[in-house]
């Protein structure tokens, strides 16, 4: 029986990645000015340093703006001024300091949720930002507990579910990405649905999970989680 549903924050509670498009779109913009390799080339440059770089600043717009700003010395051969390395710290701090829009429904969709089962926020990225688009998304109150980590993997998902006493064929996870939210918890024994954003960062597209897994529903907005979730609780008994 499901007793326990994960939420996702990014792109699921509320919009993210857009902010971060509309960064490296100028990030690529400022490179351009000493370098034309083109928008894509410095887009997968920029990808590549971020991915590399993860283990040391983890996920978030900080560790963007950083490889930002090793992105565009290297490309650069160190010529990029001063100036414009300030440009594109201004970047990262625009990301920081974006508002919070929550999805249309999506708090609907948690209540209608709750009504049946405990909710939990997990989501992933840097603490002093994700704490704080949490207290400006309103939504806090409606989560039994919310858990701010560094990666979304097995162990995370297997930490949590061992705080609740909870067997993985008790957990369902909400959220946006097949590789953090939905492949781990899966892997494990869970449950989960997907509920795709219109755009999404490359490194979270990397997934082996087949559309028609049968421990997943996907829904194309939050209208639809409520019912997912009595889905899979039906396949579960």
């Amino acid at each position: 029986m499901l007793q326990l549903i994960g939420f996702d924050g990014d792109d699921t509670l509320w919009h993210s990645e857009g902010y971060y498009r509309e960064a490296n779109d100028a990030f690529a913009a400022i490179v351009g000015r000493y370098v034309d390799l083109g928008d894509q080339r410095v887009h997968d440059t920029m990808l590549a340093t971020e991915q590399r770089n993860l283990q040391l600043f983890g996920y978030g717009a900080k560790g963007m703006a950083l490889s930002m700003v090793e992105t565009a010395i290297a490309l650069s051969d160190s010529r990029i001024s001063a100036a414009d390395i300030h440009r594109i710290v201004e970047l990262g701090k625009s990301v920081l300091q974006h508002p919070v829009e929550l999805l249309p429904g999506i708090r609907e969709a948690v209540e209608a949720v709750a009504a049946h089962h405990d909710v939990v926020l997990i989501t992933k990225g840097d603490l002093f930002h994700q704490e704080k688009k949490v207290a400006q998304s309103g939504l806090a109150d409606l989560f039994r507990r919310i858990e701010i980590v560094s990666e979304k993997n097995a162990a995370t998902y297997r930490r949590v579910l061992g705080e609740f006493d909870l067997q993985p064929a008790q957990f369902a996870m909400v959220g946006n990405s097949l590789r953090s939210d939905i492949e781990p918890v899966l892997r494990l024994g869970g449950w989960g649905v997907h509920m795709p954003y219109h755009v999404t960062w490359a490194h979270e597209l990397e997934s082996t999970v087949e559309a028609n897994d049968p421990r997943m529903v996907s829904v194309d907005a939050p209208a639809g989680i409520a019912a997912a979730v009595a889905q899979l609780a039906q396949r579960c008994r």
